[in-house]
């Protein structure tokens, strides 16, 4: 009873303090590159009728979320760009955010979208902006909430300081790669129909505890006031540029299944 008092009083300080920071899951380029190998892997008929109401390409629309999060509106939106897990990493009711996180309100703009058809146009193109950044969000490293895990910290990385979430948003990205967001695409989009299947299968909640799991670590790879290097790039990169590569197809599975 006192370690679960425990976790979630740590799950209750992360909301309540952490989620105040500034939180921006890939940066332009990440999210531009997981909406654009999401868009090559569309069905010719989920491509054509998402693109008749967003009136432009997913990718137009991928990074919408933290453009807009302060402005008229939509500043409820400010706390859905991470979410909390279990201390078996697992994302449940009992974790939910009350002011609405990335799986959250993932799930929610999905529901909101299977009877598409009898909605407005407005309500259909804003659910399909979140749906197209959120994917995004949840799939990077630094959005998972842990809990007993402080997660808002600095080091320094490329001789400056900054907070570690960022290294992973947008600084191995921009540090790694000068690629544009097409060539990001055809570097890693090459899996095999067998190998697309498989990490598109099963639900949101599931590619959260799968996140979850293989980006545990990051934490351990640089504690708080560590200078990273090269070592820490090359093992950083790689998983940085898989969690792009499912999150692209995942969005595509999702956005296939409402309206292809």
């Amino acid at each position: 009873m006192r370690k679960t008092n425990r976790m979630i009083r740590a799950i209750a300080l992360t909301i309540a303090l952490g989620w105040t920071t500034e939180m921006y899951g890939w940066g332009r380029t990440g999210h531009d590159a997981v909406a654009y190998i999401a868009e090559c892997n569309l069905s010719p008929k989920a491509k054509k009728r998402v693109e008749r109401y967003l009136g432009h390409s997913i990718v137009y629309y991928a990074s919408w979320m933290d453009e807009y999060r302060r402005s008229p509106g939509y500043a409820h939106t400010t706390h859905w760009h991470m979410a909390p897990v279990d201390e078996d990493l697992y994302y449940t009711e009992q974790v939910r955010s009350s002011k609405g996180d990335a799986v959250g309100e993932l799930e929610n703009a999905i529901a909101a979208l299977r009877d598409y058809r009898h909605a407005d146009d407005s309500t259909v193109a804003a659910n399909l902006r979140y749906i197209i950044h959120l994917v995004g969000d949840m799939h990077c490293p630094a959005h998972v909430a842990f809990p007993d895990t402080e997660l808002w910290y600095e080091v320094t990385f490329n001789d400056k300081k900054r907070g570690y979430h960022s290294v992973w948003d947008s600084g191995i990205i921009e540090a790694q790669h000068k690629w544009h967001y097409t060539e990001w695409q055809q570097q890693l989009d090459r899996c095999t129909k067998k190998q697309k299947r498989e990490i598109m299968a099963g639900t949101p909640r599931d590619w959260f505890h799968q996140t979850a799991v293989d980006c545990r670590d990051i934490y351990e790879m640089a504690p708080e006031g560590a200078a990273l290097g090269r070592d820490f790039l090359n093992e950083a990169a790689p998983r940085a540029e898989r969690q792009i590569l499912k999150a692209g197809y995942r969005l595509a599975k999702v956005l296939n299944e409402l309206f292809g």
